[in-house]
């Protein structure tokens, strides 16, 4: 039951990609996100250099825990940046090693850059007890403070985008508020729901006058569920490039699902070997009331 019930809830129709806007930007900040991650764990280095070099036996405690606020600092930046990447470009749920490695890659990062030099902090003999106990008690506390931030505590995925998406979609086909609609999704829903209005413009006919939602399109290949490659979806049966093939038959959602994602540019010529140019060039000579 509960599985109809998710079925008729989200409709999964096309699976989202991320664009190659949103690719970049995910690349950008990666690409800081790392630079901020170098830069705690060259903080962390420098730390372990002059705990061997003896530099806080008596004094300097200030600067040990400049340098671990500093470590701190550079780590929740960078896992923050790493978060957003991810929004705008996220793993696959299904590919389970990688979305935990992708989405947790910030907390792990973070220990990395402070558990050795917090050991060694608690391990130095040569260190005055009293510091060691106020810089090691400060180090525990900001590694924990910024792991937990940088745990990816309810990641995005491939597979949330795609339902998002198409909820969102359905939200704009039925003039609802766009609940769903989050920037990461909506560009690809609107997409789809503008496919759908430009089919029911284009069949429109004495019999529909607000249009229909069927579309035909080139079946996939040896019977598969779905294409290998994008197919392009017609008005009706009859047009040309359909010709001699095998077509399938059905709302632009279902197009969709077989991977028949691309509407027909040749519109005007297909209404003409459909028969709805005649129909709606004739409601258009009508004389209009008033």
């Amino acid at each position: 039951m509960s599985d109809n019930r998710a079925g008729e809830e989200v409709d999964v129709t096309k699976e989202w990609r991320a664009t190659q806007g949103q690719k970049s930007a995910a690349t950008r900040l990666r690409l800081f996100a790392a630079i901020a991650w170098l830069i705690a764990i060259g903080g962390e280095v420098a730390g372990i250099v002059l705990l061997y070099q003896h530099k806080f036996d008596h004094g300097n405690l200030p600067l040990l825990i400049g340098i671990l606020v500093g470590i701190a600092i550079f780590a929740i930046a960078g896992s923050l940046m790493w978060k957003a990447a991810n929004k705008h470009d996220p793993a696959r749920q299904s590919d389970k090693a990688r979305f935990f490695f992708q989405n947790q890659l910030g907390a792990i990062i973070t220990l990395i850059a402070f558990l050795p030099l917090i050991v060694l902090i608690f391990m130095d003999k040569d260190m005055d007890p009293k510091n060691k106990k106020i810089a090691g008690g400060v180090g525990v506390v900001l590694a924990a403070v910024a792991t937990l931030i940088g745990v990816s505590w309810h990641p995005p995925s491939v597979e949330q985008y795609t339902q998002d998406m198409n909820k969102c979609a359905a939200e704009i086909k039925a003039s609802q508020p766009t609940t769903d609609c989050s920037p990461e999704v909506a560009d690809q829903a609107k997409a789809i729901a503008q496919d759908s209005a430009t089919v029911a413009d284009a069949t429109k006919d004495a019999a529909h006058p607000a249009g229909q939602d069927v579309v035909y399109w080139i079946a996939p290949e040896n019977g598969a569920k779905k294409a290998a490659t994008p197919h392009v979806f017609h008005i009706c049966q009859g047009v040309s490039p359909l010709r001699d093939k095998t077509v399938h038959e059905g709302s632009v959602t279902q197009a969709y699902s077989e991977n028949a994602t691309r509407i027909t540019k040749q519109i005007p010529m297909e209404q003409k070997q459909c028969g709805f140019a005649s129909a709606n060039s004739a409601k258009a000579a009508e004389p209009q009331a008033g």
